[in-house]
Protein backbone atom coordinates (compact mmCIF):
# COMPACT_ATOMS: atom_id res chain seq x y z
CA UNK A 1 0.00 0.00 0.00
CA UNK A 2 1.38 3.60 -0.49
CA UNK A 3 2.20 5.74 1.82
CA UNK A 4 -0.52 8.12 3.49
CA UNK A 5 -1.18 11.38 1.05
CA UNK A 6 -0.39 14.95 3.03
CA UNK A 7 -3.28 17.03 2.54
CA UNK A 8 -1.03 19.66 1.33
CA UNK A 9 -0.36 17.41 -1.65
CA UNK A 10 -4.17 17.32 -2.44
CA UNK A 11 -4.44 20.75 -2.19
CA UNK A 12 -2.26 21.45 -4.81
CA UNK A 13 -4.63 19.48 -7.13
CA UNK A 14 -7.46 22.24 -7.50
CA UNK A 15 -8.45 23.06 -10.46
CA UNK A 16 -10.62 21.57 -13.55
CA UNK A 17 -8.33 19.19 -15.51
CA UNK A 18 -6.07 18.76 -12.21
CA UNK A 19 -8.45 17.96 -9.35
CA UNK A 20 -8.53 15.94 -6.45
CA UNK A 21 -10.60 15.39 -3.41
CA UNK A 22 -11.03 13.46 -0.08
CA UNK A 23 -14.04 11.24 0.47
CA UNK A 24 -14.09 8.87 4.01
CA UNK A 25 -10.03 9.53 3.93
CA UNK A 26 -10.08 8.23 0.31
CA UNK A 27 -8.22 10.65 -2.17
CA UNK A 28 -10.06 10.53 -6.05
CA UNK A 29 -8.52 12.01 -8.82
CA UNK A 30 -11.76 13.14 -10.55
CA UNK A 31 -9.66 15.15 -13.02
CA UNK A 32 -11.82 13.30 -16.03
CA UNK A 33 -14.88 12.89 -13.97
CA UNK A 34 -18.11 14.52 -15.19
CA UNK A 35 -20.33 15.23 -12.64
CA UNK A 36 -24.04 15.29 -13.52
CA UNK A 37 -24.80 19.13 -12.39
CA UNK A 38 -21.41 20.51 -13.87
CA UNK A 39 -18.13 21.03 -13.40
CA UNK A 40 -19.79 24.20 -11.09
CA UNK A 41 -20.92 21.67 -8.16
CA UNK A 42 -17.48 20.16 -7.86
CA UNK A 43 -15.48 23.27 -8.14
CA UNK A 44 -15.71 24.96 -4.42
CA UNK A 45 -14.62 20.88 -3.36
CA UNK A 46 -11.52 20.68 -5.27
CA UNK A 47 -8.48 20.01 -3.62
CA UNK A 48 -10.43 20.10 -0.37
CA UNK A 49 -12.43 17.60 1.59
CA UNK A 50 -15.71 17.27 0.32
CA UNK A 51 -16.79 14.15 2.60
CA UNK A 52 -19.57 15.86 4.59
CA UNK A 53 -20.93 17.73 1.67
CA UNK A 54 -20.63 14.16 -0.78
CA UNK A 55 -22.82 12.39 2.32
CA UNK A 56 -25.46 15.10 2.74
CA UNK A 57 -27.27 13.86 -0.58
CA UNK A 58 -25.44 10.45 -1.01
CA UNK A 59 -25.24 7.18 0.22
CA UNK A 60 -21.99 5.28 0.68
CA UNK A 61 -22.81 3.13 -2.45
CA UNK A 62 -22.88 5.81 -4.59
CA UNK A 63 -18.89 5.77 -4.40
CA UNK A 64 -19.05 3.01 -7.01
CA UNK A 65 -18.96 6.12 -9.45
CA UNK A 66 -15.51 6.91 -8.47
CA UNK A 67 -14.28 3.79 -7.25
CA UNK A 68 -11.47 3.58 -10.42
CA UNK A 69 -10.52 7.13 -9.56
CA UNK A 70 -8.75 6.21 -6.00
CA UNK A 71 -5.19 7.59 -5.37
CA UNK A 72 -4.81 6.69 -2.41
CA UNK A 73 -5.56 7.89 1.30
CA UNK A 74 -5.40 11.15 3.24
CA UNK A 75 -2.67 10.73 6.61
CA UNK A 76 -5.27 11.12 9.00
CA UNK A 77 -2.36 12.24 11.63
CA UNK A 78 -1.29 15.35 9.17
CA UNK A 79 -2.52 18.78 11.06
CA UNK A 80 -3.44 20.41 8.18
CA UNK A 81 -5.70 17.72 7.37
CA UNK A 82 -7.28 17.79 10.47
CA UNK A 83 -8.39 21.28 9.89
CA UNK A 84 -9.93 20.99 6.94
CA UNK A 85 -12.13 17.48 8.24
CA UNK A 86 -13.40 20.57 10.86
CA UNK A 87 -14.06 23.33 7.91
CA UNK A 88 -15.46 21.11 5.79
CA UNK A 89 -18.24 19.46 8.29
CA UNK A 90 -18.72 23.04 9.07
CA UNK A 91 -19.06 23.95 5.32
CA UNK A 92 -21.21 21.29 4.72
CA UNK A 93 -23.95 21.81 8.02
CA UNK A 94 -24.33 25.75 7.20
CA UNK A 95 -26.79 25.41 4.90
CA UNK A 96 -29.34 27.37 6.19
CA UNK A 97 -32.02 25.11 5.98
CA UNK A 98 -33.05 25.85 9.64
CA UNK A 99 -33.38 30.11 9.03
CA UNK A 100 -35.83 29.07 6.23
CA UNK A 101 -37.87 26.58 8.25
CA UNK A 102 -38.16 29.45 11.01
CA UNK A 103 -39.84 31.38 8.66
CA UNK A 104 -42.66 29.25 7.96
CA UNK A 105 -46.34 29.10 9.26
CA UNK A 106 -46.86 26.33 12.01
CA UNK A 107 -47.54 23.24 10.83
CA UNK A 108 -50.73 23.29 12.44
CA UNK A 109 -51.68 25.74 9.78
CA UNK A 110 -51.27 23.58 6.49
CA UNK A 111 -54.05 22.24 5.49
CA UNK A 112 -53.91 20.19 2.63
CA UNK A 113 -50.65 18.40 0.32
CA UNK A 114 -50.60 21.27 -1.84
CA UNK A 115 -49.84 23.74 1.03
CA UNK A 116 -46.89 21.45 2.12
CA UNK A 117 -45.46 21.84 -1.59
CA UNK A 118 -45.45 25.30 -1.45
CA UNK A 119 -43.98 24.99 1.63
CA UNK A 120 -41.56 22.82 0.83
CA UNK A 121 -40.86 24.99 -2.07
CA UNK A 122 -39.98 28.12 -0.16
CA UNK A 123 -37.47 25.92 1.86
CA UNK A 124 -35.84 23.61 -0.59
CA UNK A 125 -32.73 24.48 -2.21
CA UNK A 126 -33.21 25.47 -5.97
CA UNK A 127 -31.65 22.44 -7.60
CA UNK A 128 -33.13 19.80 -5.27
CA UNK A 129 -36.20 21.34 -5.68
CA UNK A 130 -35.67 20.96 -9.61
CA UNK A 131 -34.81 17.46 -9.33
CA UNK A 132 -37.85 16.29 -7.03
CA UNK A 133 -40.56 18.42 -9.28
CA UNK A 134 -39.20 17.79 -12.57
CA UNK A 135 -41.07 15.17 -15.00
CA UNK A 136 -40.66 14.07 -18.96
CA UNK A 137 -40.19 16.31 -21.65
CA UNK A 138 -43.10 19.14 -21.59
CA UNK A 139 -44.48 17.10 -18.21
CA UNK A 140 -47.71 16.41 -19.59
CA UNK A 141 -48.00 13.07 -17.97
CA UNK A 142 -47.07 14.84 -14.45
CA UNK A 143 -50.16 17.00 -14.76
CA UNK A 144 -52.52 14.51 -16.42
CA UNK A 145 -51.96 12.10 -13.51
CA UNK A 146 -53.42 14.73 -10.99
CA UNK A 147 -56.05 15.99 -13.90
CA UNK A 148 -57.20 12.36 -14.61
CA UNK A 149 -57.94 11.38 -10.71
CA UNK A 150 -60.09 15.45 -11.44
CA UNK A 151 -62.17 13.71 -13.88
CA UNK A 152 -63.58 10.68 -12.19
CA UNK A 153 -66.84 11.56 -10.25
CA UNK A 154 -68.29 9.89 -7.52
CA UNK A 155 -71.76 8.49 -6.96
CA UNK A 156 -72.44 8.66 -2.96
CA UNK A 157 -74.98 6.15 -0.96
CA UNK A 158 -76.71 7.52 2.26
CA UNK A 159 -78.81 5.97 4.86
CA UNK A 160 -76.26 3.94 5.76
CA UNK A 161 -74.63 3.88 9.32
CA UNK A 162 -71.00 5.68 9.43
CA UNK A 163 -71.30 6.91 13.22
CA UNK A 164 -67.95 4.36 13.04
CA UNK A 165 -65.65 4.58 9.86
CA UNK A 166 -62.75 2.18 9.97
CA UNK A 167 -60.12 3.16 7.44
CA UNK A 168 -57.63 0.13 7.74
CA UNK A 169 -56.52 -2.14 5.38
CA UNK A 170 -54.27 -5.23 4.48
CA UNK A 171 -51.63 -4.44 2.11
CA UNK A 172 -49.24 -7.31 0.67
CA UNK A 173 -50.84 -9.10 4.20
CA UNK A 174 -49.52 -6.58 6.36
CA UNK A 175 -51.58 -4.11 8.18
CA UNK A 176 -51.75 -0.58 7.20
CA UNK A 177 -53.81 2.21 8.89
CA UNK A 178 -55.11 2.68 5.93
CA UNK A 179 -54.94 1.81 2.02
CA UNK A 180 -51.52 3.67 1.12
CA UNK A 181 -48.28 3.27 1.51
CA UNK A 182 -44.88 5.46 1.04
CA UNK A 183 -43.38 4.81 -2.27
CA UNK A 184 -39.79 4.81 -3.61
CA UNK A 185 -37.89 7.81 -4.04
CA UNK A 186 -34.55 8.89 -4.43
CA UNK A 187 -32.16 11.47 -2.60
CA UNK A 188 -34.52 12.10 0.77
CA UNK A 189 -31.49 14.35 1.89
CA UNK A 190 -31.86 17.07 -0.47
CA UNK A 191 -35.08 17.75 1.30
CA UNK A 192 -33.97 17.11 5.39
CA UNK A 193 -30.08 15.76 6.68
CA UNK A 194 -32.04 12.79 7.99
CA UNK A 195 -33.48 11.59 4.87
CA UNK A 196 -35.02 8.19 4.43
CA UNK A 197 -34.30 7.60 8.07
CA UNK A 198 -36.70 10.49 9.22
CA UNK A 199 -39.20 8.72 6.40
CA UNK A 200 -38.77 5.79 8.09
CA UNK A 201 -39.82 6.75 10.96
CA UNK A 202 -42.73 8.83 9.72
CA UNK A 203 -44.29 6.09 8.85
CA UNK A 204 -43.94 3.98 11.70
CA UNK A 205 -46.15 6.68 13.69
CA UNK A 206 -48.91 6.53 11.33
CA UNK A 207 -48.50 2.77 10.23
CA UNK A 208 -48.29 2.63 6.51
CA UNK A 209 -45.62 0.54 5.03
CA UNK A 210 -42.62 1.92 3.56
CA UNK A 211 -40.61 0.95 0.48
CA UNK A 212 -37.19 1.77 0.50
CA UNK A 213 -35.55 3.08 -2.56
CA UNK A 214 -32.21 1.47 -4.43
CA UNK A 215 -31.11 5.24 -5.13
CA UNK A 216 -30.97 6.55 -1.55
CA UNK A 217 -29.52 9.16 0.51
CA UNK A 218 -29.06 6.60 3.27
CA UNK A 219 -27.97 3.44 3.40
CA UNK A 220 -29.95 0.20 3.31
CA UNK A 221 -28.72 -0.67 6.30
CA UNK A 222 -29.70 2.78 7.75
CA UNK A 223 -32.88 2.46 6.92
CA UNK A 224 -34.03 -0.95 7.62
CA UNK A 225 -32.28 -0.11 10.95
CA UNK A 226 -34.22 2.97 11.93
CA UNK A 227 -37.44 0.64 11.37
CA UNK A 228 -39.75 0.23 14.73
CA UNK A 229 -41.05 -2.73 15.99
CA UNK A 230 -44.00 -4.66 13.74
CA UNK A 231 -43.40 -2.18 11.23
CA UNK A 232 -43.28 -3.30 6.98
CA UNK A 233 -41.05 -2.26 4.74
CA UNK A 234 -40.50 -3.15 0.95
CA UNK A 235 -37.56 -2.54 -0.91
CA UNK A 236 -37.54 -1.42 -4.31
CA UNK A 237 -35.07 -2.63 -7.01
CA UNK A 238 -33.26 -1.13 -9.81
CA UNK A 239 -31.63 -3.89 -11.49
CA UNK A 240 -27.75 -2.93 -11.91
CA UNK A 241 -26.03 -4.29 -14.92
CA UNK A 242 -23.74 -6.04 -12.87
CA UNK A 243 -25.97 -8.77 -11.31
CA UNK A 244 -23.30 -9.80 -8.86
CA UNK A 245 -24.58 -6.44 -7.46
CA UNK A 246 -27.81 -6.73 -7.39
CA UNK A 247 -27.87 -10.12 -5.54
CA UNK A 248 -26.48 -8.28 -3.35
CA UNK A 249 -28.66 -5.75 -3.49
CA UNK A 250 -31.47 -8.64 -2.33
CA UNK A 251 -29.68 -10.51 -0.09
CA UNK A 252 -28.86 -6.91 2.19
CA UNK A 253 -33.03 -6.62 1.46
CA UNK A 254 -33.77 -9.83 3.02
CA UNK A 255 -31.00 -9.53 5.85
CA UNK A 256 -32.69 -6.36 6.47
CA UNK A 257 -36.25 -7.71 7.16
CA UNK A 258 -37.38 -5.99 4.11
CA UNK A 259 -40.84 -8.32 3.50
CA UNK A 260 -41.20 -7.30 -0.56
CA UNK A 261 -39.12 -6.85 -3.46
CA UNK A 262 -40.34 -4.04 -6.09
CA UNK A 263 -38.31 -4.29 -9.10
CA UNK A 264 -38.85 -1.56 -11.46
CA UNK A 265 -39.80 -2.00 -14.45
CA UNK A 266 -39.84 1.29 -16.37
CA UNK A 267 -36.96 2.93 -16.58
CA UNK A 268 -34.21 1.22 -19.25
CA UNK A 269 -32.92 4.85 -18.09
CA UNK A 270 -34.01 7.84 -16.33
CA UNK A 271 -35.88 9.84 -18.23
CA UNK A 272 -35.30 13.34 -19.83
CA UNK A 273 -36.11 15.72 -17.00
CA UNK A 274 -35.60 18.96 -18.44
CA UNK A 275 -36.67 21.23 -15.41
CA UNK A 276 -33.83 19.10 -13.78
CA UNK A 277 -31.33 19.03 -16.70
CA UNK A 278 -32.21 23.00 -17.49
CA UNK A 279 -31.21 24.14 -13.66
CA UNK A 280 -27.86 22.39 -13.59
CA UNK A 281 -26.58 23.45 -17.15
CA UNK A 282 -23.19 25.24 -16.92
CA UNK A 283 -23.18 28.85 -16.92
CA UNK A 284 -20.06 29.24 -18.29
CA UNK A 285 -19.36 29.15 -22.16
CA UNK A 286 -17.88 25.80 -22.97
CA UNK A 287 -17.01 26.57 -26.75
CA UNK A 288 -13.44 26.62 -26.01
CA UNK A 289 -13.17 23.59 -24.90
CA UNK A 290 -14.24 21.84 -28.51
CA UNK A 291 -16.60 19.46 -29.96
CA UNK A 292 -15.98 16.50 -27.99
CA UNK A 293 -16.84 17.96 -24.57
CA UNK A 294 -18.72 15.60 -22.62
CA UNK A 295 -22.40 16.78 -21.84
CA UNK A 296 -22.48 17.31 -18.34
CA UNK A 297 -25.52 19.36 -18.32
CA UNK A 298 -28.31 16.41 -18.26
CA UNK A 299 -28.49 16.50 -14.40
CA UNK A 300 -29.13 14.50 -11.14
CA UNK A 301 -31.47 11.89 -12.94
CA UNK A 302 -28.97 10.81 -16.19
CA UNK A 303 -26.03 10.35 -13.66
CA UNK A 304 -28.12 7.72 -11.65
CA UNK A 305 -29.28 6.04 -14.68
CA UNK A 306 -25.68 4.66 -14.76
CA UNK A 307 -27.22 2.16 -12.16
CA UNK A 308 -29.49 0.51 -14.43
CA UNK A 309 -29.69 -1.71 -17.17
CA UNK A 310 -31.55 -1.08 -20.00
CA UNK A 311 -31.68 -4.82 -20.99
CA UNK A 312 -34.16 -6.19 -18.38
CA UNK A 313 -36.24 -8.19 -19.79
CA UNK A 314 -39.24 -11.17 -18.06
CA UNK A 315 -36.08 -13.76 -18.20
CA UNK A 316 -34.29 -11.76 -15.49
CA UNK A 317 -37.34 -11.30 -13.26
CA UNK A 318 -37.15 -15.33 -13.16
CA UNK A 319 -33.70 -14.73 -12.10
CA UNK A 320 -34.46 -12.61 -9.45
CA UNK A 321 -37.27 -14.66 -8.09
CA UNK A 322 -34.62 -17.45 -8.12
CA UNK A 323 -32.21 -15.73 -6.15
CA UNK A 324 -34.27 -14.17 -3.35
CA UNK A 325 -36.81 -15.73 -0.74
CA UNK A 326 -38.83 -12.50 -0.90
CA UNK A 327 -42.09 -11.66 -2.83
CA UNK A 328 -40.94 -10.51 -6.47
CA UNK A 329 -43.24 -7.23 -7.13
CA UNK A 330 -43.55 -5.46 -10.04
CA UNK A 331 -43.34 -1.72 -9.87
CA UNK A 332 -43.75 0.47 -13.37
CA UNK A 333 -46.82 -1.28 -15.38
CA UNK A 334 -48.82 0.58 -17.68
CA UNK A 335 -50.75 -1.96 -19.92
CA UNK A 336 -52.92 -4.50 -19.20
CA UNK A 337 -50.99 -7.09 -21.29
CA UNK A 338 -48.24 -6.60 -19.15
CA UNK A 339 -50.51 -6.91 -15.84
CA UNK A 340 -51.65 -10.40 -17.26
CA UNK A 341 -48.10 -11.46 -18.18
CA UNK A 342 -46.70 -10.30 -14.88
CA UNK A 343 -49.41 -12.42 -12.93
CA UNK A 344 -49.00 -15.37 -15.45
CA UNK A 345 -45.00 -15.35 -14.35
CA UNK A 346 -45.98 -15.33 -10.69
CA UNK A 347 -45.55 -11.46 -10.05
CA UNK A 348 -46.86 -11.07 -6.21
CA UNK A 349 -48.21 -7.71 -6.92
CA UNK A 350 -48.19 -4.70 -9.59
CA UNK A 351 -47.96 -1.30 -9.13
CA UNK A 352 -49.55 0.41 -12.16
CA UNK A 353 -47.41 3.31 -12.97
CA UNK A 354 -45.80 6.00 -14.90
CA UNK A 355 -42.74 6.61 -12.16
CA UNK A 356 -44.50 10.24 -11.85
CA UNK A 357 -44.27 11.28 -15.09
CA UNK A 358 -40.58 11.15 -14.98
CA UNK A 359 -40.25 8.73 -17.66
CA UNK A 360 -42.14 8.93 -20.69
CA UNK A 361 -44.25 11.76 -21.62
CA UNK A 362 -47.58 11.58 -22.99
CA UNK A 363 -47.32 7.96 -21.01
CA UNK A 364 -51.62 7.52 -20.04
CA UNK A 365 -52.40 7.99 -16.17
CA UNK A 366 -52.02 5.83 -13.43
CA UNK A 367 -55.78 5.78 -13.48
CA UNK A 368 -56.23 5.41 -16.36
CA UNK A 369 -54.17 2.35 -17.15
CA UNK A 370 -55.51 0.93 -13.88
CA UNK A 371 -58.63 0.83 -15.21
CA UNK A 372 -57.86 -1.07 -18.02
CA UNK A 373 -55.42 -3.60 -15.79
CA UNK A 374 -58.38 -4.52 -13.96
CA UNK A 375 -60.39 -5.55 -16.99
CA UNK A 376 -57.71 -7.00 -18.30
CA UNK A 377 -57.07 -8.80 -15.45
CA UNK A 378 -60.80 -10.02 -14.73
CA UNK A 379 -61.15 -11.08 -18.72
CA UNK A 380 -58.28 -13.26 -17.97
CA UNK A 381 -59.63 -14.76 -14.78
CA UNK A 382 -56.46 -13.37 -12.69
CA UNK A 383 -57.90 -10.13 -10.58
CA UNK A 384 -58.28 -12.68 -7.81
CA UNK A 385 -54.44 -13.70 -7.56
CA UNK A 386 -52.24 -10.34 -7.29
CA UNK A 387 -52.10 -7.46 -5.01
CA UNK A 388 -52.95 -4.49 -7.73
CA UNK A 389 -51.59 -1.11 -6.19
CA UNK A 390 -51.62 2.01 -8.31
CA UNK A 391 -49.31 5.22 -7.75
CA UNK A 392 -49.33 8.70 -9.59
CA UNK A 393 -50.95 12.28 -8.48
CA UNK A 394 -52.62 11.11 -5.66
CA UNK A 395 -53.45 14.53 -3.33
CA UNK A 396 -56.19 14.27 -1.79
CA UNK A 397 -58.19 11.43 0.40
CA UNK A 398 -60.99 11.08 -2.30
CA UNK A 399 -57.99 10.33 -5.02
CA UNK A 400 -57.55 7.08 -2.99
CA UNK A 401 -61.30 6.50 -3.12
CA UNK A 402 -61.39 6.68 -6.67
CA UNK A 403 -58.39 4.13 -7.39
CA UNK A 404 -59.84 1.97 -4.53
CA UNK A 405 -63.06 2.01 -6.71
CA UNK A 406 -61.60 1.07 -9.77
CA UNK A 407 -60.14 -1.94 -8.23
CA UNK A 408 -57.00 -0.59 -6.48
CA UNK A 409 -55.54 -2.55 -3.21
CA UNK A 410 -53.99 0.76 -2.58
CA UNK A 411 -52.02 3.35 -3.72
CA UNK A 412 -48.26 5.18 -3.17
CA UNK A 413 -47.56 8.25 -2.72
CA UNK A 414 -44.23 9.56 -3.41
CA UNK A 415 -43.61 13.47 -4.00
CA UNK A 416 -46.37 14.69 -0.92
CA UNK A 417 -44.14 12.87 1.43
CA UNK A 418 -40.48 14.72 0.44
CA UNK A 419 -42.68 18.00 0.44
CA UNK A 420 -43.47 17.49 4.51
CA UNK A 421 -39.83 16.16 4.75
CA UNK A 422 -38.34 19.30 3.18
CA UNK A 423 -40.81 21.70 4.81
CA UNK A 424 -41.11 20.47 8.29
CA UNK A 425 -38.67 17.24 8.66
CA UNK A 426 -40.23 13.99 10.10
CA UNK A 427 -43.11 16.02 11.27
CA UNK A 428 -43.78 17.45 7.92
CA UNK A 429 -43.95 13.53 6.66
CA UNK A 430 -46.17 12.89 9.39
CA UNK A 431 -48.69 15.68 8.81
CA UNK A 432 -48.92 14.57 5.00
CA UNK A 433 -49.93 11.44 5.64
CA UNK A 434 -52.28 11.62 8.42
CA UNK A 435 -54.18 14.30 6.25
CA UNK A 436 -54.36 12.39 3.90
CA UNK A 437 -55.69 9.92 5.89
CA UNK A 438 -58.47 11.85 7.85
CA UNK A 439 -59.85 13.16 4.57
CA UNK A 440 -60.12 9.71 3.23
CA UNK A 441 -61.70 8.75 6.59
CA UNK A 442 -64.43 12.02 5.34
CA UNK A 443 -64.82 10.82 1.71
CA UNK A 444 -66.13 7.03 3.87
CA UNK A 445 -68.13 8.61 5.50
CA UNK A 446 -69.86 10.70 3.06
CA UNK A 447 -70.03 7.65 0.09
CA UNK A 448 -71.57 5.72 2.84
CA UNK A 449 -68.72 3.10 3.34
CA UNK A 450 -68.27 2.55 6.68
CA UNK A 451 -65.43 0.34 5.77
CA UNK A 452 -62.58 -0.17 2.95
CA UNK A 453 -64.49 -3.20 2.13
CA UNK A 454 -67.60 -1.08 1.60
CA UNK A 455 -66.04 0.69 -1.56
CA UNK A 456 -68.24 -0.83 -5.06
CA UNK A 457 -66.90 -0.62 -8.42
CA UNK A 458 -69.94 1.58 -9.77
CA UNK A 459 -68.98 4.65 -7.03
CA UNK A 460 -67.24 6.14 -8.85
CA UNK A 461 -67.96 7.53 -12.29
CA UNK A 462 -65.38 6.67 -14.79
CA UNK A 463 -67.34 7.96 -18.16
CA UNK A 464 -65.84 11.64 -18.54
CA UNK A 465 -61.81 10.21 -17.65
Amino acid sequence: MSDPIPFKTVARHNRPGDAWIVINENVYDISTFHHPGGLEVLEPYLGRDATAAFFAQHNLDMLAIVEKNLVGVIDQEDEEWKQERQAAKNRATDSGLSARRAKLAPISHVLNTRDMAQAAESVMDPAGWAYYASAADDEVTLRENEAALGRLWLRPRVLVDVSKVDTSAELLGVPSSFPLYVTATALAKLADPEGEVAITRACAKVNVPYMCPTLSSCSLEEMTSARAPGQTQWFQLYVNKDRAVTKDLLQRAETGGCKAVFVTVDAPQLGRRERDMRFKAPQKSSVQEGDTQVDTSRGTSKALSSFIDPSLSWADIEWIAGVTKLPVCLKGIQSGKDAVLATQRGAKAIVVSNHGGRQLDYARSGVEVLIEVMAALREAGLDRRITVFVDGGIRRGTDIFKCIAAGADGVGIGRPVLHGLAAYGEAGVVKTITMLRDEFATCLMMMGCPTVADIKEEMVVTSKL
